[in-house]
């Protein structure tokens, strides 16, 4: 028997965990549970930012995956790995956290009108930590889809980072273009926190040695990216000109379509199978 294809969902936000029902949020809460009741088997994970409350929404630690350390700039970060259920959906939510990027902060990329200083590492630590975490768990996704620019190292971190195991190698990554951009570049020394174990100078040389604004990490994210998915109405214009430019497969924004998803997710699957 085939086994059932699988859908990573890696998302900067979720409804009901963060609290305002945006059409993004809502979009990223209903998506699992749209692939999940057709037949796809589904893990969701998100940062477990401060204004999350573990106590109302049921967060628990799982000990079994939590532990692990992720090195950014030589210094050691642990990773806690955080579960909740969505029970009318019969989904779980993974949550990535560590004490210095998430625990008891006020807002989620900053607090009274400023941008948090190390929402570079941030990324890094989030997106590292999706990975980490599903690799321990041996759950090897056929999709990855990556919703929000805090999952926008996935696709670089999947082909370049895992390039030498076959973990991954035969994922396709999903990157969402939406509408919520970051306002504060992260520092000239960002690109120097990525490379290492597989990730050259020239894999991400529009970003080196430079401050990296929101289209920058967007553009590196499409160039690793297997397809594209407008989840918002509007989009920066210079992004989807670029994604366009690229020729990878692109989904127009619609909404809260099922079928859409459903048909545009399969239709890379049967591109593989024709491969």
């Amino acid at each position: 028997m085939k086994e059932p294809n699988r859908i990573l969902f890696v998302s900067q936000q979720i409804y009901p965990y963060l609290d305002q029902e945006t059409p993004i949020r809502m979009l990223n809460r209903k998506l699992p549970e749209w692939f999940q009741s057709s037949g796809y088997e589904t893990r969701t994970f998100m940062p477990k930012f401060g204004e999350i409350n573990e106590r109302r929404n049921q967060l628990h630690e799982v000990i079994r995956l939590s532990g692990l350390n992720i090195i950014i700039s030589e210094v050691d970060h642990p990773l806690l790995i955080k579960v909740a259920s969505i029970q009318s959906a019969r989904i779980q939510i993974y949550f990535i956290d560590n004490d210095d990027y998430f625990y008891r902060r006020k807002g989620i990329v900053g607090v009274d009108g400023e941008e948090y200083k190390d929402n570079d590492e941030r990324s890094i630590f989030f997106a590292r930590g999706v990975l980490e975490t599903v690799k321990k768990l041996r759950w090897t996704p056929t999709i990855v889809y990556c919703s929000g620019w805090m999952s926008a190292l996935t696709p670089l971190f999947i082909k370049k980072l895992y390039a030498d195991t076959p973990f991954f190698e035969k994922s396709k990554v999903i990157v969402s273009l939406d509408n919520d951009e970051y306002q504060t570049p992260f520092s000239s020394k960002f690109s120097n926190k990525i490379l290492g174990g597989g990730i050259l100078n020239s894999d991400i040389r529009g970003i080196a040695g430079l401050p990296v604004g929101y289209e920058d990490l967007m553009r590196l994210a499409i160039d690793y990216a297997d397809a594209i998915v407008l989840s918002s109405e509007t989009v920066n214009q210079r992004l989807l000109n670029y994604a366009q430019n690229s020729g990878k497969p692109i989904m127009p924004y619609a909404g809260e379509d099922k079928e859409a998803y459903l048909n545009f997710y399969n239709s890379l699957l049967d591109k593989e199978d024709e491969e």
